[in-house]
């Protein structure tokens, strides 16, 4: 009875409290009727939710954008995920409504907005935009630089009718600068450090941080991130969203600052598969401005959508390289190890057969290390220098590694020495280029042992459709021969996990609630099987929804003002602080009773603060 008459008062008190602060009524959110029974909440919905509400007419492109800015103007100055709003978005939103009205609708993404790694948005890029925004890999060096064109990918996602929302922040030149210890994940001099958003000061992971970070909670649809070698699938794991790694050559690299032109691939996160899979039928396809491209063995890229099969797991072989991920284990990595058999379980019981000892024939991490090493300092020195020279404009003179050394150990804003540039001194000192013998050997022997002894000889030998792994120890192979990866959400660290510290000792690497990840591994150009297999998992375990973020926006589609002719793009100017998750066991009991009784806005457990002296 007394929480009956709680949860009554408190409901009062929101509507009353409202209804005193803004008596003009200006807000046109209807209190009495719950947000989410219209609409979904932004960091559930999904492409198809999105699409089902422009065509019934009670959503826009431009509310849309709308309600994305004012998500990321709550949190981002906690956890940096964008750095810069494309101010061209919301023209580009009322363009594509307009569209809409007049019958053309360009395809899936029409009117849906994205944001793009490093070259469309607020601070770091490596894809390059022609828009009003930098394109700086999160360097001040490239602050004010000018390109020539924009990225492919940039023009197919605009072409398919995707509003290019802004840039998310990354690890500057993509984590290619400093030693591991020297530096963090995700930071950048021009952005800052992004951080997780499923514990205070969590370690984003992997260069595409702010991708994944910002897909997590909301502040986007998707995002288009790139990997050299784990920077899609780790931070997207830590993310608790979907991450595609591509096969080498089914994006084009055209105009994104590179790492290495045998390595770099392009793909999309998103909170779902298949969302993931409509962003990548949007960007690939072969370019002329790449020649890996044409490697691809279809004239039109495949709909990955149509992999989208509930049953997709049916009669599939999947393998097991234990020796591939014993490597990797740990302390940490107990609880993860745990889900995965666990998950396991769960394809058996989809109609999958798994073949364990699915082993590698060649497992020797250091020596694919070494060749990495060298094959990235051969490709990043090369392709720096060409990116630079397509600059129309480059007003630091920065042409070349040696000029971007001298540039950063100048500049006080790029921290160093406390952030070293080992990596770059020892690519100077290295002085390799592609026609070197080292680095053809150490590129035909990475070749070997991720595809004959590794990957592709597995698949081979045990007639695999793919390889399961655990997301942290599954990137390494596939880097370095090209393959494509697909991760979905697997589970979370215990309630009673020890903190683990980044090696810098500044961000939290493992804690509770942080997510982990479960790899789809399969061989060149088969996305749409490590799709179809994905989203079988996905749609029977719905992981994701099993943990939400400390820290999270709390605007929604609801809460926006409806636009006028006289101030067509206003925004609800009421500030409110993004929802700190960090409840008591007696208020989760009240909170979640109240909500089966009201289905009140999520803002008001705000009220309930007072609920501390009572519990």
């Amino acid at each position: 009875m007394q929480l009956s008459l709680l949860a009554r008062l408190v409901y009062v008190i929101s509507v009353v409290s409202t209804a005193w602060s803004n008596p003009t009524g200006e807000h046109q959110c209807r209190l009495a009727t719950p947000h989410f029974s219209t609409f979904p909440l932004l960091d559930d919905i999904s492409i198809e939710n999105l699409h089902a509400l422009f065509g019934n007419g009670s959503l826009t492109s431009v509310n849309l954008v709308h309600a994305y800015i004012e998500r990321i103007q709550e949190v981002n100055p906690s956890l940096r995920a964008v750095g810069e709003i494309n101010p061209d978005a919301l023209n580009i939103a009322r363009a594509l409504d307009v569209e809409r009205s007049m019958g053309r609708v360009r395809g899936p993404l029409h009117g849906i907005p994205i944001l793009i790694k490093a070259c469309l948005a607020f601070a770091l890029d490596n894809i390059a935009t022609k828009d009003q925004m930098n394109n700086t890999a999160g360097s001040y060096a490239l602050v004010g630089a000018k390109v020539s064109r924009e990225s492919s990918v940039v023009t197919r996602l605009r072409d398919a009718g995707a509003v290019v929302l802004g840039k998310a922040t990354m690890g500057e030149w993509a984590q290619c600068r400093s030693r591991k210890a020297s530096s963090s994940h995700g930071w950048s001099a021009y952005g800052g450090q992004v951080l997780g958003a499923y514990y205070p000061q969590q370690d984003p992971s992997g260069s595409s941080s702010g991708s994944a970070v910002a897909v997590s909670i909301g502040l986007a649809l998707g995002s288009i991130a790139t990997e050299t070698s784990g920077s899609i699938v780790n931070p997207a794991e830590r993310g608790n969203v979907v991450g595609i790694k591509p096969t080498l050559g089914l994006t084009s690299r055209d105009m994104v600052v590179p790492i290495s032109i045998r390595q770099d691939t392009v793909g999309p996160i998103g909170r779902t598969v298949k969302d993931a899979a409509y962003m990548l039928s949007a960007i690939a396809g072969k370019d002329t401005f790449d020649n890996w491209t044409s490697t691809q063995p279809f004239e039109v890229a495949p709909d990955y959508v149509k992999a989208c099969n509930f049953l997709g797991l049916k009669g599939a072989r999947v393998g097991i390289p234990r020796n591939g991920i014993d490597y990797y284990l740990d302390s940490s990595t107990k609880p993860v190890m745990v889900a995965f058999e666990q998950a396991l379980q769960t394809i058996r019981d989809a109609g999958a057969r798994v073949i364990e000892e699915a082993n590698f024939s060649s497992f020797d991490a250091p020596a694919f290390a070494r060749n990495s090493s060298i094959v990235l300092d051969t490709d990043f020195v090369g392709g720096l220098a060409n990116y630079l020279a397509s600059l129309s404009t480059n007003p630091n003179n920065i042409h070349s590694l040696s000029d971007l050394t001298r540039f950063t150990k100048a500049d006080p804003r790029e921290e160093h020495p406390d952030r070293d540039t080992y990596v770059w001194d020892r690519q100077l000192g290295r002085n390799l280029t592609s026609t070197s013998l080292e680095s053809f050997m150490a590129y035909q022997a990475n070749l070997r042992m991720g595809g004959e002894e590794g990957v592709i000889g597995a698949l081979d030998r045990h007639k695999l459709d793919a390889l399961i792994m655990p997301t942290f120890a599954s990137f390494h192979l596939p880097a370095i021969a090209g393959l494509p990866i697909v991760t979905v959400p697997l589970g979370f660290y215990p309630a009673q996990t020890p903190l683990t510290m980044n090696l810098k000792r500044t961000m939290v690497s493992v804690a509770p609630n942080i997510p982990f990840g479960l790899a789809f591994v399969g061989r060149r150009w088969s996305e749409e099987k490590l799709i179809s297999l994905a989203y079988a998992f996905e749609q029977r375990t719905m992981i994701r929804r099993k943990m939400k973020p400390y820290i999270r926006p709390t605007f929604e589609l609801a809460d926006q003002l409806e636009p006028t002719e006289e101030t067509p793009y206003k925004l609800k100017v009421q500030y409110r602080p993004p929802v700190i998750n960090q409840p008591r066991f007696g208020q989760l009991i009240i909170q979640k009773t109240m909500g089966r009784l009201f289905l009140v806005r999520s803002w008001i457990w705000s009220v309930l603060g007072f609920q501390h002296s009572l519990l």
